[in-house]
């Protein structure tokens, strides 16, 4: 066994840039904790707008549900028909980019963004969920992932890997299960 150990003082932030300016970042910090991430305010069409207005773009029917967070919001592309359940983070240091009618439900965690194992710098690869996907509840997306179309996440999955279209997949790590199509009849998850 090495006595090794990361000096984080030394850690970097990688390629990451914000790319917005310091002041709309402190600005938008203060919106989304005020606003966006707020159970009190129930109105989803208040996030869809200021989600907007700071760079998100969002196709029309989407609901946001209360208590959502949005590291970025310029880095943010949903399409059309879509839902996003209560507590769900979006961690996006990189873009995420979501398709049309596609349900992410309660307190999923995206993260576009994580850490080199060695020297803890900052590393970032994008996120891509397609059309007719729905993530249960409490999952966790990591980044450079693609969510083929109409995949079905169960419950507490764990997803580091892309997955193939029409599939239902689970766990931690998150394994094919069966396909989406088969067996229509038992429908529920």
């Amino acid at each position: 066994m090495t006595n090794r150990s990361v000096d984080l003082s030394r850690a970097g932030i990688g390629g990451f840039s914000p790319g917005r300016s310091r002041l709309l970042e402190a600005i938008w910090i203060i919106i989304d904790a005020v606003i966006i991430d707020n159970r009190a305010n129930v109105f989803s069409g208040s996030r869809v707008f200021l989600l907007r207005l700071f760079g998100a773009t969002i196709g029309r029917n989407c609901r946001f549900l209360h208590a959502t967070r949005v590291k970025y919001p310029w880095k943010l592309s949903i399409g059309d028909n879509c839902w996003i359940g209560e507590g769900v983070v979006f961690y996006n240091h990189d873009n995420v980019a979501i398709g049309n009618n596609v349900c992410i439900s309660q307190e999923t965690f995206i993260a576009s963004g994580s850490h080199d194992l060695t020297n803890m710098d900052l590393t970032l690869a994008p996120i891509v969920i397609k059309d007719g996907v729905w993530i249960s509840s409490r999952c966790f997306i990591q980044k450079g992932v693609t969510i083929g179309a109409n995949v079905v996440v169960t419950p507490n999955s764990v997803i580091h890997k892309s997955l193939a279209d029409d599939g239902i997949y689970g766990g931690n790590p998150c394994k094919f299960l069966r396909s989406r199509w088969e067996n229509r009849e038992r429908s529920a998850v």
